[in-house]
């Protein structure tokens, strides 16, 4: 018998991985009737989760409760949950905490996968992913068994170490397999390689009992808070900071470790540079040397014709601007590895993030394989009906809040038709090089942050619309652009809350300003956004839509 009779399939979509971010596309095909299975190594989904992070506790948010009943507005601040169409089986049903544990979400993932009875070949290791020209993907798995796929979709995360280039670097314990317990660090001087999450996580865990630790990498120590990326720093591990700063012999070296060697007592010696130090050079000695330098994706079981070209470091699959394999067309990438293309800057690496990037790749392969058109509605094109609905969406989206910079609205003018279509939720990278990008007339809706260096707790505001493109907190942006040309822009003054209309106000605020919230709103949100339309519609019926 051939190859192809020992096969399963071909599937029209194969997903690598049962963790959150297969689960979550596997909801969207079943609910879509495709023919689809997720190949999964473990025999439970979310099997990453048994063993990280090591302190078992996450640092994706859990607010249970909120100050609104909207539960897609109460998405912006649910860290966890997966999207579903009634906003059914929500994370805060299986946990209160506010940092929930890893076993939590490892039991919310379960009852998802069985709740929606999703295809999920559990013990499957798959061992080789080839693929010839552009015929089918044919995965053979470790019991010989071969399946075949037109898509395959790679959502197995980042499972293996980051080991940098350090001379030595066999001398460091790994924070995957190094010892969690305090007793076994008492009295000792312990060099930590990194300074992200996983690296202040074990210093939290050893800051009881150990004599000294340092953290060491080139790169500065950067909080969470600071720049509101919520992949630095949090602030659910940082003792470590003010026992730095108030002189408790341990330290943050922002410096290169050059060499690590094992001395004949059994210490370790390591030979770093400062970089703010004019080059000094020391030589230190440790009892142990921990590597906490992240993780990187897994390339080892993808052969000819299937294997991604890698980036940043190679710790990473470089993909397109909609999440394909940059040089193997078909092959999608979803969960934390598309934070490619939000490098440090949106939440894609986090369930809150790339769950709204799964739903929107889930539309775009529906568009291109089944020739369906992209979910919109159609907006009457005038200034009232566009100002309204940009209002309605910037004041419940939990998408481009989540999202920010990264994921947008569109709004594509049909000028001879006197509509709009507003198709939601797309890559801003996306929009510029798709069809859409081509527009002669078209909006984009995104929130974003503004530039901002200094104190974060201490920042001038400019509470009045004529100031907004000012605002330094998290506020919507609109802009025009015609064949890709930026033409006009329009910032919405930030809220302290994020409400731009007073029919989403909770009832905290009474008053601002001196003006009811219904007057305060209708003058600072409400009015400048219904202005900025009809002066780009007017440059229209003018017939001049390239210019300001």
């Amino acid at each position: 018998m051939t190859e192809l009779e020992h096969s399963t399939g071909p599937y029209e979509y194969i997903i690598l991985g049962a963790g959150p971010a297969g689960l979550q596309l596997a909801y969207f095909l079943s609910k879509g009737g495709h023919r689809y299975v997720v190949m999964e190594r473990a025999d439970r989904p979310g099997s990453f989760f048994l063993d990280m992070p090591r302190s078992r506790t996450l640092i994706s948010f859990n607010k249970v409760h909120s100050l609104y009943r909207d539960p897609e507005l109460r998405l912006r601040w649910d860290w966890n949950s997966l999207l579903t169409d009634n906003y059914e089986l929500l994370f805060g049903e299986f946990s209160k905490r506010f940092y929930p544990r890893a076993g939590e979400l490892m039991s919310y993932l379960d009852t998802f996968a069985r709740r929606y009875e999703l295809n999920i070949a559990y013990n499957k290791t798959i061992t080789t992913v080839r693929r010839e020209g552009r015929g089918p993907f044919v995965l053979e798995d470790a019991n010989g068994q071969t399946h075949l796929a037109h898509c395959l979709i790679v959502a197995t995360g980042t499972p293996l170490p980051f080991i940098p280039p350090i001379e030595g670097i066999e001398l460091a314990e790994g924070y995957e397999q190094v010892s969690f317990s305090p007793r076994d660090f008492e009295g000792q001087r312990v060099l930590i390689l990194g300074k992200g999450n996983s690296a202040l996580e074990f210093a939290e865990r050893i800051l009881d009992s150990a004599s000294l630790i340092h953290l060491a990498s080139p790169t500065p120590l950067r909080l969470a808070w600071q720049s509101r990326h919520p992949g630095h720093v949090r602030a659910n591990n940082i003792r470590l900071l003010d026992a730095y700063q108030l002189k408790m012999l341990h330290s943050i070296l922002d410096c290169t470790v050059d060499r690590l060697e094992k001395r004949p007592d059994g210490r370790i010696a390591a030979t770093i540079t400062y970089l703010h130090a004019d080059g000094e050079r020391e030589r230190l000695l440790y009892d142990r040397v921990v590597r906490a330098t992240g993780f990187r994706f897994d390339p080892s079981i993808f052969g000819e014709g299937a294997r991604p070209e890698l980036t940043i470091n190679n710790r990473f699959p470089a993909m397109t601007s909609h999440w394909e394999a940059v040089n193997v067309p078909d092959m999608f990438f979803a969960g934390n590895l598309m934070q490619v293309r939000d490098f440090r800057r949106a939440s894609s690496p986090f369930i809150d993030g790339f769950r709204y990037n799964i739903r929107t790749l889930y539309h775009l392969l529906r568009q291109r394989y089944c020739g369906a058109t992209l979910p919109h509605e159609i907006v009457p094109l005038t200034a009232c009906e566009l100002a309204e609905a940009v209002t309605k969406r910037i004041c419940r989206t939990s998408g481009l809040w989540a999202q920010f910079g990264f994921l947008c609205d569109v709004i594509v003018a049909d000028v001879r038709e006197g509509s709009a279509w507003h198709i939601c939720e797309l890559p801003v990278d996306y929009v510029h090089e798709s069809e859409i990008g081509r527009s002669d007339h078209y909006y984009t809706i995104s929130f974003e942050w503004g530039a901002f260096t200094g104190d974060v707790f201490k920042i001038d505001r400019h509470p009045s619309f004529q100031r907004a493109r000012e605002s330094m907190f998290l506020h919507p942006i609109v802009r025009r652009f015609s064949r890709g040309k930026l033409i006009s822009e329009h910032h919405v003054l930030e809220d302290l809350l994020g409400i731009y209309s007073s029919e989403g106000e909770s009832g905290v605020i009474e008053a601002r300003g001196g003006r009811d919230m219904r007057a305060y709103h209708q003058e600072e949100h409400e009015a400048p956004v219904l202005r900025f339309f009809a002066d780009q519609l007017g440059t229209v019926v003018l017939g001049n839509s390239n210019s300001s």
